[in-house]
């Protein structure tokens, strides 16, 4: 690997020699910007705002704009007089915990190789002590320009740097956590804790860029022209109201499926029982002011069944059937009536109900006529 700086770690009196070299690196694709007309290559120069022309790069130097908009120019010279001990030094100041490094000050990371035979053995006690003491060693250095600030510690057998951000570049969070009161009840924790459980751990050797791959295959399948655009999917709706134990109880089930279990198909079950003896899931309402929609059923757990209700439901459908028929049969109101009533208790009654009712439709044909 190619380094990027060369220097030396200051550990006391101890000088270790080392080369820094980039721990990361980007695989995102870079796309070029075209013009769509004919598909050559946009490409911007550089041109001085005075006169017009482009400038090449051995011209352009740095310069400080004050607020009222004056350039005072800067050299390199003036910058290699600047009275910095870090300009090629990696200074150690102290060593502390790992826990008391704040990961939001974590920025690039970088490996420190040894540079040349004499520096294996200080290198090799860094390394051996700060493995012993399971502390990081907090430094300061110079790279591109500016003094930073890093922390070292070990990475199987090499000793790695993160450039950490100075205190005061992090931001204090003021107006980002929600500004309305909200209380969680501990059934939604019980099951936000259950999700955890069945979420697990991951591999983070596993885990990989799919999107990544999906451009990589549509760029292959366009350069060969072999590429049929699929439906872009939809959009998701934000700021949705949900029902959060349905939610957490229903991610529960998915979860347990994905990972092929047994509770995955009947889902948290025991989880909503026990769910349903300490908390009450409120109904959501839905529809205009003034009207409220019934309870939606709960997710798991309900006592009646689907069959249940479409049974009641073809009886409703039943009895509205038979008032109608009923009423039109004016001429026998009260043998309709009995027909009806005791239709349920014998077969019998049925069919002496149903002569009855042909009876007595026969002179009303008459009267029509």
């Amino acid at each position: 690997m190619r380094s990027i700086w060369n220097g030396a770690i200051s550990f006391g009196l101890v000088s270790i020699p080392i080369k820094l070299v980039n721990a990361t690196e980007s695989h995102s694709i870079s796309f070029r910007q075209i013009h769509l007309a004919d598909g050559g290559r946009i490409r911007y120069r550089k041109v001085c705002e005075l006169d017009g022309e482009e400038v090449p790069g051995a011209e352009i130097g740095k310069g400080y704009e004050e607020a009222d908009g004056s350039v005072i120019p800067i050299t390199d010279e003036d910058l290699a007089q600047l009275p910095l001990a870090t300009a090629k030094t990696i200074e150690i100041m102290s060593f502390v915990p790992a826990e008391e490094i704040d990961p939001l000050q974590m920025d690039a990371a970088y490996y420190l190789a040894a540079n040349g035979a004499t520096a294996a053995k200080p290198y090799t006690l860094l390394r051996e002590a700060l493995k012993r003491s399971r502390k990081v060693a907090i430094a300061k250095y110079a790279l591109r320009g500016r003094e930073r600030l890093g922390m070292l510690r070990v990475v199987d057998d090499v000793i790695a740097m993160h450039g950490l951000l100075w205190p005061d570049e992090i931001r204090v969070p003021e107006g980002v956590a929600p500004d309305v009161e909200v209380t969680v009840r501990d059934a939604e924790l019980d099951l936000a804790d259950a999700l955890m459980a069945t979420l697990g751990e991951v591999e983070m050797a596993s885990l990989h860029d799919d999107y990544r791959d999906a451009v990589e295959a549509m760029i292959a399948a366009k350069a060969g022209g072999a590429f049929e655009p699929a439906e872009a999917p939809g959009e998701p709706a934000g700021g949705q109201v949900i029902d959060l134990m349905a939610a957490l109880e229903k991610s529960v089930r998915a979860a347990k499926a994905s990972r092929g279990e047994a509770g995955g198909a009947g889902g948290a079950e025991e989880a909503a029982a026990e769910t349903e003896a300490g908390a009450e899931v409120t109904p959501m309402r839905r529809g205009g002011a003034g009207r409220k929609s019934a309870a939606a059923p709960k997710a798991v757990g309900g006592k009646k069944s689907t069959a249940a209700s479409a049974k009641k439901t073809a009886a409703t459908a039943a009895a509205k059937s038979t008032s109608a028929a009923s009423k039109k049969k004016t001429a026998a109101k009260s043998t309709a009536g009995k027909s009806g009533t005791t239709k349920s208790t014998s077969t019998a009654s049925a069919k002496k109900a149903g002569a009855g009712a042909k009876k007595a439709a026969t002179p009303r044909k008459r009267a029509s006529a």
